[in-house]
């Protein structure tokens, strides 16, 4: 599209993180992705040269480069919240990785500085209302809130969560109809914090929020100040919540309302997870769920013990709430 600006996110990784990387890129979305890989392109060298005169020189530096995943996203705010999601993600992937296999998971943006990320976030992140009574705004926007409606301030930094993507409306909106006063809320995957924070806002008694990236507690303690809220209802801790028991532990049980915006095979991994920190009555509610995945979560979460009360979507993202009877 002439005029349209583009980022280019370079994810470096090994032969053996190409699938796992790739699944959990097209899982938050993404429908195409390029790959350098000296290891393809060798084998393809020692194989295919019979339907080749010569290899041009250009092909040359493949022969050796660093494995890497390429994808493109426009420079507005759908790309923008893109990018946090994959950065959340990527994070997700690099923590689960124990023996190092997909090499360093490093991001780099070519299009864009990184030191210009925070400052070019305000020419497309602008204030909107959301549901019944919300209203989502940049910390650096003054408003009219003439008709009073709950407000929250969010600065996203690098991590997921403006309120703008398709998933994480969907859970805000469901977190306006369930969330009652004095709840207790647990946010897993929180990246900004955003869902954990609104609940406050919206009258849980405290939140607790977990996040695989452990730049969340600094990006959400600061969004949680930045909505005058007391620290002293709010925890935020690093971790995975799948196979860490001590994690677990410290999350504690029987919260009243559990929401994990993440992505579909996370959420069918930690269903049961869920359903153990949700009290008897609670509500589970979960989105970054593209279209296609949307049965295998469903069964993932029915079979975990939960009873699906309803299924919003929203240009192809699922999100499913249901109870734990």
């Amino acid at each position: 599209m002439q005029g349209t600006k583009w980022i280019e996110i370079n994810i470096y990784t090994t032969t053996e993180g190409i699938e796992p990387l790739c699944g959990r890129l097209y899982a938050v979305g993404l429908n195409g992705v390029q790959i350098k890989d000296a290891a393809d392109f060798n084998d393809f060298i020692e194989n295919e040269t019979q339907y080749w005169d010569y290899i041009d020189e250009s092909l040359e530096p493949l022969k050796s480069c660093e494995t890497c995943v390429t994808v493109y996203l426009t420079d507005d705010a759908d790309g923008r919240e893109m990018l946090s999601h994959i950065r959340g993600t990527v994070a997700e992937l690099k923590a689960l990785d124990n023996s190092g296999s997909f090499g360093r998971l490093d991001i780099e943006l070519r299009g864009i500085n990184e030191e210009d990320w925070a400052n070019n976030w305000k020419q497309y992140y602008k204030p909107f209302k959301l549901g019944e009574k919300l209203l989502i705004k940049p910390e650096w926007e003054e408003i009219d809130n003439a008709d009073g409606r709950v407000v929250l301030s969010m600065n996203p930094g690098h991590l997921f969560g403006t309120g703008t993507h398709h998933s994480t409306q969907l859970c805000m909106i469901e977190l306006e109809k369930y969330v009652t006063e004095g709840d207790r809320v647990l946010d897993l995957g929180c990246g900004s914090g955003i869902l954990s924070i609104l609940s406050l806002l919206l009258g849980a008694g405290s939140a607790v929020a977990v996040d695989i990236d452990p730049a969340a507690p600094a990006t959400a303690m600061e969004n949680l100040a930045m909505n005058g809220i007391s620290p002293e209802r709010y925890n935020v801790l690093v971790g995975n919540v799948i196979d860490d028991a001590e994690l677990r532990s410290k999350i504690g049980v029987d919260y009243d309302v559990v929401v994990a915006n993440i992505v579909a095979d996370v959420i069918i991994a930690m269903s049961k997870t869920a359903y153990c920190q949700t009290r008897r009555g609670g509500i589970f509610i979960t989105s970054g769920i593209i279209g296609p995945r949307g049965e295998e979560v469903k069964a993932a979460i029915t079979d975990a013990g939960f009873e699906i009360i309803d299924v919003h979507e929203q240009s192809d993202w699922l999100c499913i709430t249901s109870k734990k009877n």
